[in-house]
């Protein structure tokens, strides 16, 4: 940077130069006012020779601006100084320099001695400057936040720990405010020094560093721009050392970056990212999976899991249906007796002292409760973002230990650990919909993790809990496909909710159900029953006919599919389903989609043929 400083310095201090030169040529008839150029000029070149001197301090971004702006106002005021040499009797006469011309180059030459002394103070070291105030340079006048933040910026490349920290959290103000701020930022070269004070400085430092980066990552450009700058190496590495306030904080600027730009997911992944937030998410929750742990002291969850069961109930094969849909995921403090999935939890906790990897914990553990509870949250958000559409990353977060823990957090976590679980659960799922690879391994319906999730989602439905109804209702949907036909219990609920108050909760309601009784899903025909004998078919007629227009087509899509696949149906022909079918065919706005169209047709046809033979039944 210093060869390129002296570069763009070297024509300015010529140009001074030569004004001089030309001033000491001035005519008689303006050599005062010359001579006043000539004291300024000096004084500015003097500053712009020290500048050059210090080119290895010099912070570039105002360098170049006010250098610029410095050698348009010599390049003007050599011009001035020309026309006011000797050159005969006639040039004298018929030379006029208006006096304002001298009065104006004369300011102009005072606000660029003023901008590069302030260049000079602003790259100085914190002690040279000595806490001096800086001020702002003449050219700010126009743009004075520019100033603050190459103020800032200057301080995060030469400032004590101490200074830096508050430079970052003056940028964190700056960011916060206003988009244009963070732009600005990043354009005068803000993320370097940051990344750097969050590798080196104090805990408040680093934080204050982390939450500039995430607050400034609101575009993918911007993100981009910062994979290139080594954001992923450097947050991985404080995610794995740094103390845990400092690592929620990194864990929250990670699901921003992932947030703002998708494409950073991989590159995040590629350095640890995932292990390292799933690691946090199992801390005090499960241990970790045995692939993210030494490989000859780890114990898999999947052996746990038998273990436990065998332990807590040697007949356990012997068990009815009705008493595993009834199984859940207690509180550890609960007397009752312990289910599988506390067991598991016991075990695990149990082994954490066996493990020669929790010495690293034990500076974890005497954090505060908040504190956990805050990393917990911002893992569990950096993991909804990074799998978010993104087959690979859910695969590596389904073998780990995530999905238990997550089935433990939506219980017992915070609200903001409940509610971003259950968002990150609902991105997982939502890929697992569209990868049936995905859907076999991390989802099968024996599988005590994907148990374990769908006894909270089934708990949180049946409760009600507004907050986190609509994540848990989008990941049943999602789920759909992995029930058996006798795994009925989520079709209660759901259908219980097409009667609710909200119309995004019955939509959502609607759009899940829709999965399981959809042609595409193998148990469709007993979803199907399921879904009557709840007393589906009044919610959707009368949803149908009264609902609001976005929840008017879910609900026909809905109850579409189930004409189509039980036509015979008693209960749809008391809930004159047929004559819902007839009327919602002749509404524009229920048929201006080709395939809806069609769906609602081939319903029709069917219902037309069975509900008159079920009226001879009659």
């Amino acid at each position: 940077m210093a060869d390129k400083v002296k570069q763009i310095l070297a024509k300015p201090i010529q140009l001074a130069d030569q004004v001089t030169k030309a001033a000491d040529e001035a005519s008689y008839s303006f050599k005062q006012e010359c001579a006043e150029l000539k004291t300024k000029t000096e004084k500015l070149a003097a500053l712009l020779r020290q500048a050059a001197r210090a080119s290895n301090d010099l912070y570039e971004r105002p360098t170049r601006r006010i250098v610029e702006d410095t050698e348009q106002v010599l390049e003007k005021a050599l011009v001035l100084v020309v026309k006011c040499r000797t050159h005969g009797l006639v040039k004298r006469v018929f030379t006029i320099v208006p006096a304002a011309a001298f009065r104006k180059m004369q300011s102009q030459l005072d606000n660029s001695i003023g901008d590069v002394s302030w260049l000079l103070r602003v790259s100085a070291s914190a002690d040279a400057r000595d806490d001096e105030y800086l001020g702002l340079p003449p050219i700010a006048a126009n743009e004075p936040i520019l100033c603050l933040i190459w103020e800032q910026i200057a301080i995060l490349y030469t400032g004590s720990l101490d200074d830096r920290s508050d430079a970052a959290a003056s940028l964190v103000s700056l960011a916060r405010d206003n988009d244009r701020y963070g732009k600005l930022i990043i354009e005068e070269g803000g993320v370097p020094p940051l990344l750097k004070l969050l590798k080196d400085g104090k805990p408040e430092g680093q934080e204050n560093a982390a939450r500039a980066i995430g607050l400034l990552g609101r575009d993918p450009e911007t993100v981009e721009q910062m994979l290139h700058a080594g954001v992923c190496q450097v947050f991985a590495k404080m995610l794995k050392e740094a103390p845990m306030k400092v690592q929620a904080v990194v864990a929250w600027a990670t699901s921003e970056l992932a947030k703002h730009f998708p494409k950073s997911q991989d590159p995040f992944a590629q350095n640890n990212i995932i292990r390292l937030l799933v690691k946090h998410l199992a801390f005090e929750t499960v241990q970790e999976h045995s692939k993210y742990a030494i490989a000859s002291k780890a114990t898999s969850i999947h052996a746990l899991v038998l273990a436990s069961n065998n332990n807590a109930n040697p007949n356990s094969n012997q068990k009815n249906e009705d008493e595993e849909k009834r199984s859940s995921i207690p509180h550890p403090m609960e007397t009752k007796k312990p289910t599988q999935m506390h067991n598991v939890v016991t075990n695990t906790m149990a082994m954490k002292n066996q493990n020669p990897m929790n010495h690293h914990n034990h500076g974890k553990e005497m954090e505060d409760p908040a504190t956990k509870a805050y990393m917990k949250a911002m893992a569990a958000r950096a993991l909804c973002y990074l799998a978010k559409d993104n087959p690979g990353i859910c695969r590596s977060i389904t073998e780990s230990s995530a999905l238990l823990c997550f089935a433990v957090l939506l219980e017992k976590g915070t609200e903001d650990v409940q509610y971003n679980s259950a968002m990150a659960v609902m991105e997982i799922t939502a890929v697992a919909e569209k990868d049936p690879e995905l859907r076999r391994s991390a989802f099968k319906p024996n599988s005590p993790a994907c148990k374990a999730v769908a006894d909270q989602l089934l708990r949180i439905i049946e409760s009600a809990r507004p907050d986190l109804l609509i994540p848990c209702i989008t990941t049943i949907g999602n789920l759909a496909r992995t029930f058996r036909a006798t795994e009925t219990r989520m079709i209660c609920p759901l259908v219980a909710l097409l009667d609710d108050q909200e119309p995004e909760i019955t939509k959502e309601a609607a759009i899940a159900l829709t999965k399981f009784a959809c042609s595409d899903n193998y148990l469709h025909l007993d979803h199907c029953k399921a879904i009557i004998s709840a007393g589906g078919a009044k919610h959707l007629v009368q949803l149908v006919y009264f609902g609001e227009q976005m929840v008017q087509s879910s609900a026909l899509t809905l109850l579409c599919y189930i004409a189509l696949h039980v036509p015979d149906s008693e209960e749809l022909g008391r809930s004159e389903v047929l004559t819902v079918l007839e009327w919602a065919s002749k509404q524009g706005f229920l048929n201006q989609d080709d395939k809806m169209a069609t769906l609602l047709l081939e319903a029709k046809r069917g219902m037309e043929v069975f509900q008159s033979r079920g009226h001879r039944r009659c």
